[in-house]
């Protein structure tokens, strides 16, 4: 009952902690919105920072991490083939080509205030919308090699973005300007784009968590763009609006980097509940297979050393076991007996009702001995009706004894076949290793001798 009731405590902490974990996230997430709100109700709009020097530095630095950023992803792209990581590398190489005439236009910012503007939000609104292509692409199937290597693609691309440098300049320099607020548009067309693309991250892909810092990198970008639509140039909502996108922009460059140093792609990420999971799966995966191999290994070990009809060990491997018994036998100073058995006109059953009775028979045979023998002597075919029973810690008396008891139960073995009944005979020799030779051959030869005295003598008998 205790173990119930911790159980249970531990599944309602468990369901709190991750509402409170959800909780956190989101509070993070829309964190931004109270410095937004704090510098609209509370700061003039008029109050302005002008530095020209620290902007260009500031755009610099974008510009320059926003190319690493590209060449990384791109090298991520080129490993994995994932489309959203394509799709990603021309967000940031967008940016970055579009972005660059922000900065080289601030010294003449006062001048012409519209040209200097409107780079800012095409690059967010540019990225923002390459972003949300990736979205939608993300999960489909990988890129072939050749459409990885296809730099006139990139190429494309790249020209593509000098062209809307030149028509933002086209627009900032003609009576285009008047005819639409293209900042306007195009920092709601961002903000649109970013929050739609944070509400399918949320519906489609919470479990990934890569995805989720690319829906926080979302979050703040749109963020970003409500700080850009409240801003005047300058201000000190105007410079809070660059630090929320620099670090949206962070947020998912930690993303690339992560998916870099890890699997190459951003959707085989996985958090550490899902590495924890996988674990376990594949720890039970292993246990099994390493019992199915243990399994295997004991299976092919008996195949290898046992006579698949009778299930006595084969030659090879009651040999080896001699081997090993007489020299435990000559460390401690045991006796070790042998008995050579041989079933008496067993040719006989063959002929007269074919290989399956004498199969049969062989089988009968060997269980009568089995069930004779101790747990630790051993019983090993060694021809085709011949066999011979291994026994350690023996003399050569008490295995006469034995000798006696096999060949009174097999002589007393019916065995019912095809509506008749089968008996034989088995005729035995005993050896004893150190009184009949120190070797394995000298005792064998011992043995056999001794069996074929048995033979010769009438059968049904034991020679020791």
């Amino acid at each position: 009952m205790l173990i119930e009731a911790t159980s249970e405590n531990r599944g309602r902490i468990f369901f709190a902690t991750k509402i409170y974990e959800y909780f956190l996230r989101i509070s993070g997430a829309l964190l931004p919105l109270l410095g937004i709100w704090y510098l609209q109700e509370y700061q003039s709009p008029l109050l302005c920072s002008v530095e020209h020097t620290f902007h260009n530095f500031a755009v610099f630095v974008a510009i320059l991490v926003s190319g690493f950023v590209a060449v990384v992803t791109w090298h991520c792209y080129r490993f994995s083939g994932e489309p959203f990581l394509r799709w990603l590398t021309l967000g940031f190489i967008g940016f970055t080509v579009i972005y660059a005439p922000h900065g080289m236009f601030t010294s003449i910012s006062d001048l012409h205030m519209a040209l200097f503007l409107l780079y800012g939000p095409a690059s967010r609104l540019v990225m923002a919308l390459l972003l949300f292509v990736g979205l939608l692409s993300y999960g489909r199937r990988e890129d072939t090699r050749e459409e990885r290597d296809d730099h006139k693609r990139w190429l494309r691309w790249i020209a593509l973005f000098l062209a809307i440098d030149l028509a933002i300049a086209l627009v900032a320099e003609t009576s285009l300007l008047k005819v639409v607020s293209w900042r306007l548009w195009m920092e709601s067309g961002a903000l649109v784009i970013a929050m739609v693309g944070v509400m399918i991250v949320l519906v489609r892909h919470r479990s990934s968590p890569l995805m989720m810092t690319y829906a926080l990198s979302l979050a703040l970008f749109a963020q970003s763009s409500i700080a850009f639509l409240l801003a005047k140039p300058w201000n000190h909502q105007w410079w809070y609006a660059h630090i929320l996108f620099a670090i949206g922009f962070f947020f998912l460059s930690y993303g690339v980097v992560r998916a870099f140093h890890t699997t190459g792609a951003f959707s085989t990420v996985f958090s550490v509940e899902e590495l924890m999971s996988r674990l376990r799966v594949e720890k039970n995966n292993t246990e099994g297979a390493l019992h199915k191999l243990q399994a295997a290994n004991a299976e092919l070990a008996w195949m290898a050393s046992t006579d698949s009809l009778t299930g006595a060990s084969n030659r090879r491997h009651f040999l080896d076991e001699i081997e090993l018994e007489l020299g435990r036998a000559k460390r401690n100073g045991l006796p070790v007996s042998l008995l050579a058995l041989d079933i008496d006109h067993f040719k006989a059953v063959n002929d007269q009702y074919g290989h399956q009775a004498g199969d049969a028979l062989l089988k009968a045979f060997v269980g009568v001995i089995m069930e004779t023998l101790r747990p630790h002597d051993m019983l090993g075919r060694v021809g085709g009706e011949e066999f011979m029973v291994l026994l350690p810690d023996t003399s050569h008396e008490a295995a006469a004894v034995l000798a006696e008891r096999i060949r009174s139960r097999v002589e007393s073995m019916i065995m019912p076949f095809d509506g008749t009944t089968l008996g034989v005979t088995v005729s035995v020799g005993v050896a004893e290793f150190g009184v009949d030779g120190d070797s394995q051959e000298a005792v064998f030869k011992a043995a056999d001798d001794r069996l074929y005295q048995a033979k010769h003598q009438g059968r049904n008998l034991i020679v020791s």
